[in-house]
């Protein structure tokens, strides 16, 4: 799978005279078995054992450094002899804290530098890795007349190499001058005493052949393995049989072929598979932990525009911004609010839907050092009001067609209340097309705000970013600032805040994406109806796409035939969504005549899938639609059915790479309770939130010192490792049987296998389990669902009342909202919109 490798680059300071900084790329995956530290050659770089870090990443942590004066470390002034170089290779692995021993691969030059270091320092190397390596490097007489030159007329080459060497011309030649035409290396070949293979190209011919073929002599009990058709640059030339031979090297393994290709190396770890014994069911390609960068979220933004400036990022009814030009737009953003005042850490809310505005102002907030808070589309103007004094928001970023209720957020609010310093508002037509932008107008009938609107505090986004600077601002954002604050739905309590690092969404963001593994970098559309700012939609259709590089689909609002449409016009390949969607999609008539099949992948979260649902949407869309379960304050997805592997039907799948997952004990959440058993779900990974907003006591109760996350969600684990979600612990209620709990989904699930069933969602009132039911035109009697279900479910759990409604009251998701169906119900079944129930 491409990773890409840029994401893991940080600098290493040198204490050296002069002072320096090195680069380097750390790949470190949790768990990892090993330490594999990687050297260029002369002229070379660290981005050229691309291939290797990617292989080995899976498994161990992986290390490559631009060597001094090499890629885009430093090039100071000054010796670059072997003393300098091994000092400098010490400094990384202190500072990157390389405790344990660490395997050596050194290609050409490296592999001296790396048998330098494993002389001087033999208690920090477990292997060496000598790929194209010599006992000694003679130029042949063409480059060392050129590097005899004067440096004025070496540093005038400069333009003509910088495509293919790693250095400038000047370094090169202080680095032959310095070290490579003085390094004999057979004396301390002979005194090496650790594991150590050779690798070499067949037809390698930048050194003499005897050179190549003396080191494994020089070296006891060195192995040896010689790659055909491949010359000095082996590890690029022959990449996968580079990488076999190292494997083999450090595994040492008598296996068979047979055996080594059916054998996963984790899988020999029992004490691994104990506590995580889903991992044999992961898909081949998806590795059981990643390493996660420490960078800032909106560094996802900037790998998309460097590796694919030109690629659409936004699709918005027709109109397109590409990546060079969206990152643009987000510069400007950053600024202007920098302008307005915003300091490192201050909040700005922003209340949008699906737009162009909605990425610009989100990663513009991220860039300026900001956090941005979240709020739904739908959100009423009192619990708007308590949000912001709750989060104490600095900038609102809102449609001027909500002008009117951010008046009566301002009444709710008071003029005593002022951290709410500027409103930024945006028309949802800026980023239209022209024709539909013109449209758009008359349709509305009036342009921008009211006159009286235009003051010091109320800006036009247009207009205040129109001659902001393009360039990034230099603001300094670390991995573990606050991101977002995310308002939870409040199905139960009044919504809490989420705070969410950069960390928990860069996690979340790459644990996804690898959950993906056939998804193609720069090459997929993602349709993006799940509203950003809902964590399911913000990692789902706006982190992992852009992470990706692929187009994202915008749509503001989910209307069935307007969704059908935009799918046979842009043939999205994946489709992030919720079950109530794939419902609507797959009941509507003549669907297939809109081209669905283009979609090949489908994540299903925020609510269960009905079997029966999954069925016929694969159906009709030939692609895969898998069950996966996530939750806000884990950013939010842990669990996963497989896409290419065993999936299990009813079942949220198996926890992602890098998440721990287990089952405890309802009453006391801390005692685990035995596989198949029925107990609260608790989770853990570097997805999980850093606390709730302001509430210490309440992220004490969710959320123990050692990092496990209480979901407030019955759950139970069979024997391989997958969960199944039986109900909220708010949902389930004890029947009869004193001790065993009930749970909605166990009724819910026989009445989805009634034809005539469109949904079904069961309450329990006083005690007693209610269906309420949105039937299809066919209506079936509540006796003959009745009776259904008493064939098919023991007594205790037979729905007492079957209430008919035309809609369930839900999120903006649409997540049912169960509690405010029995509220309806207790308050009074006409006025709830609920005909008059079928006594059984």
């Amino acid at each position: 799978m491409e990773v890409d490798l840029e994401l893991y680059r940080q600098e290493i300071r040198l204490a050296s005279q002069p002072p320096a900084r090195l680069s380097v790329i750390d790949v470190a995956p949790d768990l990892s078995q090993r330490t594999l530290v990687f050297l260029h050659g002369y002229g070379g770089q660290a981005i050229q054992w691309g291939y290797q870090l990617r292989h080995f990443s899976n498994t161990d942590r992986t290390i490559a450094i631009d060597l001094r004066g090499h890629g885009r470390s430093d090039k100071p002034a000054g010796r670059y002899d072997m003393p300098q170089i091994l000092s400098d290779l010490q400094s990384v692995l202190d500072a990157l804290g390389v405790a344990d021993k660490a395997v050596l691969v050194g290609h050409s030059f490296g592999g001296a530098v790396a048998v330098e270091y494993a002389c001087a320092y033999p208690e920090r190397v477990s292997h060496l890795v000598l790929i194209a390596s010599t006992g000694e490097y003679r130029l042949n007489p063409f480059y060392r007349l050129l590097l005899n030159l004067p440096y004025p007329v070496i540093r005038l080459l400069a333009p003509f190499t910088r495509n293919w060497l790693g250095a400038p011309p000047h370094v090169l030649k202080a680095w032959y001058q310095d070290s490579i035409s003085r390094w004999n290396g057979w004396s301390l070949f002979r005194s090496l005493s650790l594991p150590t293979l050779v690798i070499r190209g067949h037809h390698d011919r930048v050194f003499e052949r005897p050179l190549f073929e003396e080191v494994t002599r020089a070296i006891p009990h060195a192995e040896e393995v010689d790659v055909g058709a491949s010359g000095h640059m082996v590890m690029l030339e022959r990449r996968q049989a580079v990488n076999r031979s190292i494997s083999r090297f450090l595994e040492q393994s008598q296996l068979s072929w047979r055996e080594t290709a059916s054998t996963n190396d984790d899988l020999q770890h029992n004490a691994l598979l104990r506590r995580r014994p889903w991992l044999p069911h992961y898909d081949e390609t998806v590795p059981f932990t990643i390493a996660v960068p420490r960078v800032p979220l909106h560094y996802l933004l900037r790998s998309a525009v460097r590796r694919f400036p030109n690629h659409a990022a936004l699709v918005f009814e027709g109109a397109r911004l590409h990546y060079s030009r969206l990152n643009q737009e987000i510069n400007c953003f950053a600024h202007a609010v920098l302008r307005l005042g915003l300091n490192k850490g201050d909040r700005i809310l922003l209340w949008l839907p699906n737009l162009p505005q909605m990425v610009i102002a989100f990663f513009g907030t991220l860039k300026a050092g900001g956090a941005a808070v979240f709020t739904l589309p739908n959100t009423q103007p009192e619990e708007l009001a308590r949000q912001f004094r709750d989060c104490g928001a600095r900038i609102l970023v809102t449609l001027d067609q909500f002008y009117d209720q951010v008046q009566q957020v301002l009444m709710h609010l008071g003029p005593e209340e002022a951290h709410l310093e500027h409103i930024i508002y945006t028309d949802a037509g800026d980023y239209l097309p022209t024709v539909k932008w013109l449209a758009w107008r008359l349709k509305r009938q009036k342009a921008g705000l009211p006159p009286s609107a235009v003051d010091g505090r109320t800006h036009d986004l247009r207009r205040l970013i129109r001659e902001q600077s393009s360039e990034a601002p230099q603001v300094s954002v670390t991995p573990h600032d606050l991101a977002v604050i995310i308002y939870t739905g409040g199905t139960t309590d009044l919504p809490k805040g989420v705070m969410l690092s950069h960390y928990n969404l860069v996690a979340n963001a790459l644990q996804t994406r690898h959950w993906i593994p056939d998804a193609q970098e720069g090459g997929e559309r993602f349709l993006c109806v799940l509203p950003f700012s809902h964590s399911y939609g913000l990692t789902t259709t706006l982190n992992v796409p852009i992470a990706l590089g692929a187009a994202l689909i915008l749509k503001a609002t989910f209307e069935v035939g307007d969704i059908l449409k935009t799918i046979r016009r842009y043939k999205p390949t994946i489709f992030p969504g919720v079950p109530q969607m794939y419902v609507t999609i797959k009941d509507f008539p003549n669907v297939r005549r809109y081209g669905i099949r283009s979609i090949k992948a489908c994540i299903s979260g925020s609510a269960p899938l009905p079997v029966e649902v999954q069925e016929a949407f694969e159906k009709l869309t030939r692609g895969r639609l898998v069950e996966g379960y996530g939750l806000t304050e884990a950013s939010p997805v842990t669990h996963g059915n497989p896409l290419n592997g065993l999936r299990k039907v009813g079942s949220i799948g198996i926890p992602l790479p890098s998440t721990e997952a287990r089952v405890v004990d309802l009453r006391r959440g801390k005692r685990e309770v035995q596989t198949g058993q029925i107990g609260e779900l608790a989770v853990r990974g570097p997805q999980v939130m850093m606390g709730y907003w302001g509430l210490p006591e309440e992220t004490r109760r969710v959320l123990s010192s050692d990092g496990w996350l209480l979901t407030g969600d019955v759950a139970q684990m069979d024997a391989d490792g997958y969960f199944r979600i039986v109900a909220r612990k708010a949902d389930m209620w004890y029947p009869s049987k004193p001790g065993e709990p009930a749970f909605p989904r166990d009724v819910e699930e026989v009445l989805f296998e009634i034809p005539q069933v469109k949904e079904a969602a069961v309450v329990a009132i006083a005690g007693q389990p209610v269906a309420f039911i949105i039937a299809r035109k066919e209506r079936p009697t509540a006796e003959a669902l009745i009776a259904y279900c008493r064939r098919r479910l023991p007594p205790e759990l037979v729905p007492r009342l079957v209430l008919f409604v035309d809609d369930f009251p839900r999120t903006f998701i649409g997540k049912v909202l169960r509690r405010e169906l029995a509220r309806r119900f207790n308050q009074n079944p006409a006025q709830a919109n609920i005909e008059k129930p079928e006594a059984v």
